[in-house]
Order: structure tokens, then sequence, then C-alpha cells
């Protein structure tokens, strides 16, 4: 394996071509939200609106995310050739979106305060001025929305297997690109956005029509409980890549039963097998097997597992007994 291919194989792995879109497409976006939220957040506070500051609030929630999205690409690509990272730089990425997950829970505390205050000491409330910032704020989060979703198929339009390099400790593996996570977690997240814009309009509208001015500060509310929700989903999947926590994957069942089938018949056993997630949908193993197959090497059992792209790195133990 000559030492360009080995470079651009750890390239294709670090930072891609869909990064740089998600990159690009992020960055808008944060400058999009940031005006947006401060908009928001004084015109709900000028017009004793707790949905629109629920959603003001909630769009500076989407704004520190999207922040922090975008500084995760911009440290990953700057990193993207520095040895010291053995597998790559996209964790950063995942961190990121698990500091976001943390904040997001500090603003649900900010906002069920503040509307729990409104319920019990209501204040007149300027509903047209207020649905018309709300419906902007709508018109905002559909415009990202189709900014992340175009930065995403640019993305696949670049899409290209990668090619590990072959030596005692890397056999080949095609590697099929897969969706940008910390992409996608940004969509979601504008997606609730535009959701909680929607429940912030409806709000307004019943108060001002019916006269229900208890619908504002309870939509603030219901507001916090979408947050907290999106905010567990996001602690839960970043963490089980943080911790490596992903022996429960599809794919360590199927690293078994490859070496039980093609094992079967020299008596080769697992004795142990640790699996982790190394890229958005790539992972890495250690394998000790016990085997009576004296030829057995560590390149044929990286062929059995060849049939699973997915896997990009092995390391392969294998003893040698006369009884198993």
């Amino acid at each position: 394996m000559h030492k360009h291919d080995l470079a651009e194989w750890r390239d294709a792995h670090r930072f891609d071509n869909g990064n740089v879109a998600g990159e690009r497409g992020t960055r808008l976006v944060l400058w999009i939200a940031a005006g947006m939220m401060v908009v928001e957040i004084a015109a709900g506070w000028f017009y004793n609106s707790m949905a629109l500051l629920a959603d003001g609030f909630h769009m500076s929630s989407h704004a520190v995310a999207i922040g922090l999205s975008t500084f995760a690409y911009a440290a990953a690509r700057r990193h993207a050739h520095d040895p010291r990272y053995a597998f790559g730089t996209w964790k950063i990425e995942v961190l990121g979106a698990f500091a976001s997950a943390i904040f997001l829970l500090g603003v649900v505390a900010l906002m069920v305060y503040g509307s729990i205050e409104r319920l019990i000491k209501p204040e007149p409330i300027h509903y047209r001025e207020a649905m018309l910032i709300a419906s902007i704020g709508l018109v905002v989060n559909l415009v990202s929305a189709r900014i992340l979703g175009e930065a995403h198929h640019h993305g696949h339009e670049h899409d290209h297997p990668g090619h590990a390099p072959g030596s005692d400790d890397h056999g080949p593996h095609s590697q099929p690109r897969h969706d940008d996570l910390n992409l996608k977690a940004a969509y979601l997240h504008v997606i609730v956005d535009a959701a909680t814009s929607v429940a912030a309009i409806a709000a307004l509208a019943g108060g001002w029509l019916f006269g229900w001015s208890w619908l504002d500060p309870a939509t603030g509310i219901v507001g916090a409980i979408l947050v907290a929700i999106w905010a567990k989903g996001l602690i839960a999947d970043t963490s089980t890549v943080l911790l490596d926590r992903e022996m429960d994957h599809p794919v360590v069942d199927e690293i078994r039963e490859v070496i039980g089938k093609r094992g079967a018949d020299s008596e080769t056993l697992i004795a142990h097998l640790h699996v982790w997630r190394v890229g958005k949908s790539s992972y890495a193993c250690a394998l000790g097997l016990i085997t009576h197959d004296e030829p057995l090497t560590p390149r044929q059992v990286r062929e059995w597992l060849s049939i699973h792209a997915e896997i990009v790195h092995s390391t392969i133990e294998i003893q040698q007994c006369r009884t198993v």
C-alpha cells in the first residue's frame, strides 16, 4: 500500500465533501437563526407574548445548536490531518451535538418558568403584532430547512466508496457513504422549530379571536416539552457514540454470524469481541479467536468480515489449540 493511497483513505474517512456542504449550510442558517432569535425575543417581551418568547428562546437553542454544529465541522476540518486522532475527527461533531443537547435543557427550564409565571400573572398581549413576528419566524424556519435539505442532497451527490488499505491490520473494505448525522440533527431541529412557530401562531390566534389568554403561556409549556423530548433523544444518541456503547448494534450479531458459519468446520470460536463506532456508520472491531485450523490467518478472517462494508478496521488475534 503506497503512502498516497493511505493518505487518501484517511482523508475520505475524516472529512468528506458532504461535511463541506453541511458546514456551509449550517453557517448560513446560523446567521439567519441568530437574527430571527433577537427579533422574536425582543418582540415577545415588548408585546407580552409568552408563546412568542418561547419561540424566540427555542430559536436561541436552534442558533446555539447550529452554531455548535458549525464549530464542530470547522474543528473536524481543521484537525482532519492530525495523526493524534487515530480514527479521524468525526466524534468532534458528536461532541458538539451532545453539548447542544445539554444547553437545550437549560432553555427548557427558562421556558417553563416564564410560562408558569404568565399563567399566574397574566398580562395584556398585542396579538396582531405578535402573530406577524411569529409568522416571519415560521418562514425563516422553512427557509432554513430548505437550505439544510439542499446541503444534505449536495453531500449525497459527492458520495463515493472509501477503500481501506490492505495490510496485516487493515483489510480491504468497500465503504458506502451514509447520512451526515450532524446535518440530519440540525435539520430535525429546524423542523421542530417550525412546529413551535405554528403552535405559537395558533395560540395567539386563539387568544385574539376567543379571548383565551391562557392559551399563549400553555403553548409555551408545550414548546418546552417538545424541546425537552428532542434534547433527551439527542443526549441518548450522542452518548451511545461517545461512550462506545455499541455492543447491542446489529453489526455485532453479523460478526458473530460470519465467524459461526465460516469457522464451523474448523471449530473456530470467538474468545472475545469488542466493537465501537469510528464514523457516521463505520465500525472497528477487536476480535480474538480460538481455533483448530492451523493455516487460519488474520487476513483470511478479514476476508470473511469484508461482506459487511461498515467494518472499516479490524484487529484479529488467533490462538491455536488442540482442544476447545
